[in-house]
């Protein structure tokens, strides 16, 4: 019965909103609770309420994500595994701080800084990686998008058993990987995400696997993660079935159809719509805290505009290639030979 207590205009935002994020969740490994929970903010709704609602709507979409990247086998089930289990001790410690910070009346503001600073210095680290992807490919000798990034290359190199041989290639400590995902856990637990807008780089980053499998196996540790996150809010009272409801409808389809774009769109592009996401997301964040600080309703709006806005930009341009692959193959998905 909650369900009708929405209006007609937020219902239809909330189903069209949700297929959207699911583009980009399938597509990145990430964007449901990045975006649901911050756009639950900035519409008024609790900090408790936004995150728990945010976990939830992460874990629905993510079973739906994870089916699709099994079937075209991108996900290192091995690593995922070793992820988990650090994150889900690190979720329960950003959650307790949640519930901390909302005690003294202070968890809106504190996450809504936090998001800012986040997305906007991964999506400057992407930007930086796309220049230089394309400094590369004007030299004959120079790597491409493929290769792993340095710091990937240096991690790897820190020797301490046990070691996981990477599916993908290469191996990697044990206890790198747990740290990477505790790191990533707390995260999670205290800005209500499931982590993937810094999981997959994490991954990609810090571990160094490809960035098609990065989005694949970001998945896989999220479903449980995003599980354990769902339960815990839940517990608490901090999921808003009204909101996640046609949230997760309009997901269904929009998951399985970012999935099947990781096979057509090229890495590169990845790499640069991964950054816009994240700047314009930043910055929707940023003018919603000075709307809120100065009292100024009309920036709050615009925020609002600006981080839906941008979430249908991104989700628009990757069913365009999804389009335009089915064109030319007659109606299949033909997958591009970056992946």
């Amino acid at each position: 019965m909650e369900l009708f207590g929405l209006t007609i205009g937020l219902l239809l935002l909330f189903v069209s909103f949700g297929f959207m994020v699911g583009v980009l969740f399938g597509f990145f490994g990430m964007g449901g609770a990045f975006l649901i929970t911050p756009t639950l903010l900035i519409l008024g709704y609790p900090a408790r309420v936004a995150i728990g609602s945010g976990l939830a709507f992460y874990f629905g979409t993510s079973v739906i994500a994870v089916i699709k990247h099994y079937d075209i086998g991108q996900v290192d089930y091995k690593l995922g595994a070793i992820l988990f289990v650090g994150l889900t001790i690190g979720i329960e410690g950003g959650r307790r701080l949640v519930f901390s910070l909302e005690r003294i009346g202070i968890a809106e503001l504190v996450t809504g800084v936090a998001y800012v600073f986040l997305l906007a210095g991964i999506g400057l680290l992407f930007l930086r990686r796309a220049r230089n992807i394309a400094a590369d490919e004007s030299d004959e000798d120079e790597t491409n998008g493929d290769d792993i990034p340095p710091m990937a290359t240096t991690l790897q190199s820190y020797n301490i058993p046990p070691m996981v041989s990477l599916t993908a290639g290469g191996s990697a400590s044990a206890w790198t990987i747990s740290g990477v995902g505790g790191t990533i856990g707390l995260v999670s637990g205290f800005l209500g995400v499931g982590g993937g807008f810094i999981r997959m780089p994490a991954i990609y980053y810090l571990i160094g696997t490809p960035l098609a499998v990065a989005v694949g196996t970001s998945l896989f540790a999220g479903l449980f993660s995003g599980a354990y996150g769902t339960f815990t809010y839940g517990a608490a009272g901090g999921i808003d079935l009204a909101v996640i409801t046609p949230l997760l409808v309009g997901s269904a389809l929009g998951a399985r159809i970012g999935s099947a774009a990781t096979t057509v769109v090229n890495e590169d592009d990845v790499i640069i719509y991964f950054a816009a996401m994240m700047l314009l997301a930043s910055a929707a964040i940023a003018l919603s805290e000075l709307g809120n600080w100065l009292e100024i309703e009309p920036l709050n709006t615009l925020s609002v505009i600006l981080l839906v806005g941008s979430a249908f930009f991104v989700g628009s341009m990757i069913i365009y290639h999804v389009i335009k692959s089915m064109r030319k193959t007659g109606g299949e998905l033909q997958q591009n030979p970056s992946h």
